[in-house]
């Protein structure tokens, strides 16, 4: 946590609003989606689905393929616990719905589904979108399933498996937005930006959760950056969000949101 701290401080410093952009591009982003303050009729939507998670006392057991949950070591968890440790906090899912709402992205993968708060997030921002999302325990992607099917959510395919395995025949598709979640591992981390490299076009959008979560995912955040293919990049503290535009020169911004 203390790291964690120090990190933000370091990030705070350095960062700015949509003042310290020069970039029209990315000075509409930040100005007309990221700090978009309008009331939204989705965002009570958001707050009945997470709702209904944080009031939900049954326990499952639980198979972490990722780094693991820094809160708790048992496989045994509780729903609304999970919800709460290790869900999609309700600032980001705004900003999920605003940023498939602002883009209208038509095609999205997510690694890493969880509870299904981001899936529903992005869901809400386009309901006619396309969403493939991949969870690596059988227990948490069956419970989520039955989560979309009490809430009528439709247009999403959820897989249950290694995110190695499950997003080898995806490669092929291109997608708008991927998010990246569920492993905080710098190797798998780099190892999944590589795969799926060949799936955005120009447009597309990356981002990934949790880039100061460790040291590891920090030197993936760094790695990634520096890609030949990635031109802009935008640190959030919680998100690392890049993009591949071929019109924009490579380009680096750390925004407070």
């Amino acid at each position: 946590m203390r790291k964690l701290i120090i990190a933000y401080i370091k990030f705070w410093l350095r960062s700015t609003n949509q003042h310290g952009v020069q970039s029209p591009f990315v000075y509409s982003l930040v100005t007309k989606c990221f700090y978009n303050k309008k009331p939204q009729n989705a965002y009570s939507k958001l707050k009945a689905y997470k709702k209904a998670l944080l009031q939900n006392q049954q326990t499952i057991q639980v198979t972490d393929l990722g780094a693991g949950s820094q809160t708790t070591k048992s496989n045994t968890r509780v729903i609304a616990k999970i919800a709460k440790n290790a869900g999609t906090t309700n600032h980001r899912a705004k900003l999920f719905y605003r940023l498939v709402n602002y883009f209208q992205f038509q095609n999205i993968l997510e690694l890493g589904t969880s509870m299904g708060i981001a899936t529903h997030a992005m869901h809400q921002g386009n309901p006619n979108a396309q969403i493939t999302t991949i969870e690596g325990c059988p227990n948490i992607s069956a419970f989520t399933k039955e989560s979309f099917k009490n809430f009528n959510l439709k247009n999403i395919e959820l897989l249950t498996g290694d995110f190695k395995k499950v997003m080898q025949p995806l490669v092929q598709n291109k997608y708008d937005l991927i998010y990246f979640d569920g492993n905080h591992q710098k190797e798998a981390t780099l190892n999944y930006f590589e795969t799926l490299l060949p799936s955005a076009t120009n447009d597309s959008v990356f981002i990934f959760d949790d880039i100061y979560w460790s040291k590891e995912m920090t030197e993936a955040w760094e790695t990634i950056k520096k890609h030949p293919k990635v031109t802009v990049t935008i640190d959030t503290f919680f998100w690392g969000i890049v993009f591949f535009r071929k019109e924009q020169a490579k380009e680096h911004f750390t925004i407070r949101v």
